[in-house]
């Protein structure tokens, strides 16, 4: 006979609201918790093995009288009508564990190579001006408008990004799934990104599952915060009158990086409909809501109309989200990966390991595969021999 396991009710329900799953999720794939939750039934070890399994639950926290309050690692910059998000989804804190994981690697592997601090560290405050923190933000990342009309399409304007922010020691980590795993697909609408601030080896985070014009803006907004020294956990939302000064200054720097407010003025029409809005992200390579944030700045809009036009902007990127929401970041492994866990960080576990400095155990686990051919193959895409 099979074991069954006695399981708070509520314990039960905090497991399926950590992992997000709605209605159809739940029948689908834990369709006698109805059973579980009303007490007629108790799950068998098995059953209770799968579902911690299912919802990405610590199997032991299952067998706690209550449950646990778990906080974000890093500081929560997000905000939903001006209100603090609670609740972090599975999905979120396990990229930040992972992430906080390679950092950690890499400061060790720096430290060894006796690698430079990067001097822009902390070495801003919100009493900074944005406009002067963004000037220099575009001298050293060579962004300027220029160069990014060079740039063939935002995949191509995104990737350049990336290396650029690289190269001035930042990690860059875009992902739009947890790990490796395809069916863990990340939310744009609970976080676009995050920041781990280190004197050393910063990284920032960039959920991959949003638009490539949205992740561009993201990108900056979280370079921003390395700027000011601090981790954070951002939302990047531009409809807001009031919220966490941090948040609202990174926003004003990066929309300043890429739209520069004087660059703005003289190029726009004056009308902000859809044409024109799509004329000018194609021209800065950003979101068309960055561009009608950059109007409402030039003071082209009044807030009222702003935050009417934003809200329909809004609306329309969600449907473009939702088509592609499916994908869940396939396409070709070697391409992808590196861009998952940046090119810079990738190529140094690779090197680690063939020197004999890291265990190709360990390797594995940092890189997320396991098998050798796999680590070949990667090796070879990022030219590391």
């Amino acid at each position: 006979m099979a074991v069954r396991v006695e399981v708070a009710s509520d314990l039960l329900r905090w497991a399926v609201e950590r992992a997000g799953w709605d209605e159809e999720a739940i029948e689908r794939r834990a369709p006698r918790l109805g059973e579980w939750l009303a007490g007629t039934q108790q799950p068998t070890l098995k059953q209770l093995e799968k579902f911690a399994s299912d919802t990405h639950t610590p199997f032991g926290l299952l067998f706690l009288p209550e449950p646990p309050i778990e906080e974000l690692p890093i500081p929560d910059m997000r905000t939903m009508g001006n209100a603090s998000v609670t609740h972090p989804s599975a999905d979120l804190l396990d990229t930040i564990y992972l992430c906080q994981t390679r950092q950690d690697w890499y400061r060790t592997y720096v430290q060894e190579n006796r690698a430079a601090e990067p001097d822009f560290v902390g070495s801003a405050s919100t009493d900074s001006d944005p406009i002067l923190v963004a000037d220099r933000m575009r001298e050293l990342l060579r962004f300027d408008l220029p160069e990014r009309r060079a740039f063939s399409s935002w995949e191509d304007a995104a990737r350049q990004l990336i290396d650029r922010i690289e190269q001035i020691g930042v990690l860059v980590m875009v992902n739009g799934v947890v790990g490796a795993n395809t069916h863990r697909k990340l939310n744009p609408e609970e976080f676009r990104g995050f920041a781990l601030a280190d004197p050393l080896v910063p990284l920032i985070f960039v959920n991959g599952a949003d638009t490539k014009a949205a992740q561009i803006f993201t990108m900056v907004h979280e370079l921003a915060h390395i700027w000011l020294g601090e981790s954070a956990v951002s939302d990047t939302a531009m409809n807001a009158e009031d919220g966490v000064d941090d948040e609202l200054w990174c926003n004003q720097v990066a929309a300043e990086v890429l739209v520069p407010l004087a660059t703005l003025r003289s190029d726009y029409s004056g009308q902000p409909d859809a044409e024109e809005l799509e004329r000018l992200a194609r021209k800065y390579r950003v979101s068309t809501l960055v561009v009608l944030k950059r109007i409402f700045d030039a003071q082209f809009l009044s807030w009222e109309d702003y935050r009417k036009r934003y809200a329909g902007e809004c609306q329309r990127v969600v449907e473009i989200l939702s088509a592609r929401r499916g994908d869940g970041g396939g396409g070709n492994y070697y391409y992808t990966q590196p861009i998952r866990l940046s090119r810079q960080f990738a190529q140094a576990v690779i090197t680690s390991a063939l020197e004999g400095t890291t265990t190709y155990r360990e390797a594995y686990q940092l890189l997320g595969t396991k098998k050798h051919a796999t680590f070949e193959n990667l090796a070879d895409e990022l030219g590391v021999a």
